[in-house]
């Protein structure tokens, strides 16, 4: 798996334990890239999202979705397609957004981050209510 910045053509990360280039996280509150020390950590903050899609978009059941907040563009990561259809010509902006297959080598963990979320969410929505 490599890891690239969507912004720069800095060279890729190849991930490995801390103390070498960076590692790959899904956390209940985005994308967790970790560095050679915890300054060097970056969380691209993102939700997630699992639900039925379209017949027309050719999505297996079970598909998650990771929507990018704040508009920050996910880096680039082996394995997983990031989708962005912005148009600057007509003022049209979206989020970077990633959609996870069950076949994904990377479904367990997102499907593991997505009912963490579920749970964060839902005792967020317990205590506003009590």
């Amino acid at each position: 798996m490599k890891i690239t910045n969507n912004q720069h053509s800095e060279p890729a990360l190849n991930p490995a334990e801390r103390g070498k280039n960076g590692m790959l996280k899904f956390m209940w509150n985005g994308l967790k890239i970790t560095g050679a020390t915890l300054k060097d950590d970056v969380l691209y903050r993102a939700f997630y999202s699992k639900g039925s899609y379209t017949k027309e978009s050719k999505l297996p059941e079970g598909t998650i979705t990771i929507y990018a907040r704040d508009y920050k563009d996910f880096p680039k990561i082996d394995g997983l397609n990031i989708k962005n259809d912005s148009d600057s010509m007509t003022d049209y902006f979206e989020t970077d957004r990633i959609y996870v297959e069950p076949s994904n080598k990377f479904y367990i963990q997102v499907l593991e981050a997505h009912s963490k979320q579920q749970a964060h969410n839902a005792a967020t929505c317990k205590k506003r209510t009590a």
